[in-house]
């Protein structure tokens, strides 16, 4: 045995040793808090889409967990009906696991979405999933609102969020994003409420069927059918607002929700 005395605290062996033995440590309780904490980060996960999507669909303050009754974000959300929809034909489907089902993760996996064309991709997605979820919320057997997942790119990376329709599947009921990397003060004015206030009672379509939102510097004259279209601008930020405009307009477009909503239509309307 090597006596005490001898032991070169110093050589490179016994370096590299404590430094294996130091990696080695901080890994396993790496891993170990990683594991621990993942239950948690899930339900965190959970709770942030929940809320989202009822402050879309203007059922949630920005700032609040309750809404005026003193209702919270599971009691509410329960009102929702939650489904699958096959982006190209409209129709449902149980094909996905609703709770577990990722529709971001899904647009970049090429079985479980589709590339996109140049003229098709006005929203700059690369590829659009083939499933996605709608949320439906009926009152007394009659459909209130239904809000759907919506993302595109804006300036400087996509934005992420949730546009609500009213019951008529014509109109804006709200429109919110939950992620972004736009500049702060020009396109990250998405996030301002005194801008997001403008969206509910925009018209979304056309006579003809068509997408028409439009993001502008200078609205049409008051009461014209243009003006129903319509959204201020945000200002010093063409890019951020083009991004907005043009990803409503392909998810309300017969490559996103266009097929499920007229379907949808068909069926609610008296």
């Amino acid at each position: 045995m090597t006596p005490v005395a001898d032991f070169n605290k110093e050589g490179l062996g016994n370096v590299l040793l404590v430094a294996v033995s130091v990696c080695l440590i901080c890994s396993i309780v790496v891993s170990s808090a990683a594991v621990l904490l993942k239950p948690q980060q899930q339900i965190n996960r959970e709770l942030d889409r929940k809320q989202n999507v009822l402050r879309a669909a203007g059922m949630l303050p920005t700032d609040g967990s309750t809404d005026s009754e003193g209702r919270g974000v599971d009691e509410l959300f329960k009102l929702f009906r939650v489904r699958a929809v096959i982006l190209g034909s409209g129709e449902y489907t149980d094909s996905v696991d609703i709770e577990s089902y990722d529709q971001t993760k899904a647009s970049r996996m090429t079985d479980t979405s589709r590339d996109l064309t140049a003229s098709e991709d006005i929203a700059t997605l690369g590829r659009r999933e083939h499933v996605a979820l709608v949320y439906l919320l009926e009152t007394e057997g009659v459909l209130d609102k239904v809000v759907l997942p919506v993302r595109g790119y804006g300036l400087w990376g996509t934005l992420f969020g949730y546009l609500a329709i009213e019951g008529d599947l014509e109109t804006v009921a709200g429109l919110g994003f939950y992620s972004h990397k736009e500049t702060p003060g020009l396109g990250g004015e998405v996030d301002n409420p005194n801008w997001k206030e403008q969206w509910p009672g925009v018209s979304l379509f056309d006579e003809s069927g068509a997408p028409a939102v439009r993001l502008v510097k200078t609205r049409s004259a008051e009461g014209s059918t243009a003006a129903t279209h319509e959204i201020d601008g945000l200002s010093g930020a063409t890019m951020t607002s083009r991004g907005v405009e043009n990803l409503v307009r392909f998810w309300t477009g017969e490559l996103g929700y266009g097929p499920f909503l007229s379907k949808l239509a068909a069926v609610v309307s008296p």
